[in-house]
């Protein structure tokens, strides 16, 4: 189970959109954890979501720990599935709890109530693909799979070598 987790192909593209994706959402979740680039940090973000908002404690929690921490995950690759997974339903509570009811379009002349849902489509976009491929080359998920996958073959190895010698066979008769 750990392997399919892991398991991931070289693919470029998939690179490509997993470092984008983790350096869109860094910025978001540096915010929302330490308070920088404007943001209101933990305490302030946590308050806002459950008195404001009105969303459970853990469930804001997870929405901080995704934005700060899985960003990371996907800019090295690690728990790629996970971290992608905590971004797409980041942004699904978003469009569900905020932006929906704003429209499509984001707020570029000032002129609508907040912000749509045409930035949190793109990152969920990106967040599925890497949900369902994993997080392509140069990621730790690969390097991870790689060393199980091998692992594997080995202890199948050393129980066909073991089945073979109790049934009395040695190399030179098979």
């Amino acid at each position: 189970m750990l392997q399919r987790f892991f398991n991931t192909n070289a693919s470029k593209t998939l690179c490509m959109q997993r470092v984008l994706l983790g350096a869109v959402m860094l910025p978001h979740g540096a915010q929302k954890l330490l308070g920088w680039f404007g943001g209101y940090g933990f305490d302030g973000t946590m308050n806002y979501f459950t008195a404001a908002m009105h969303i459970p404690s853990a469930l804001a929690f997870l929405v901080i720990a995704s934005e700060a921490f899985g960003s990371l995950g996907l800019l090295f690759g690690l728990g790629t599935r996970l971290a992608a997974f905590g971004a797409a339903a980041t942004m699904v509570g978003a469009v569900l709890t905020t932006h929906l009811k704003v429209g499509f379009f984001m707020n570029w002349f000032g002129n609508q109530p907040g912000e749509g849902l045409e930035y949190h489509l793109l990152a969920l976009a990106l967040a599925l693909a890497l949900v369902v491929r994993g997080g392509g080359a140069f990621s730790l998920d690969r390097r991870l799979s790689d060393r199980l996958e091998l692992r594997r073959t080995r202890r199948r190895e050393r129980a066909l070598r073991a089945g073979r010698a109790r049934q009395g066979l040695t190399p030179q008769t098979f």
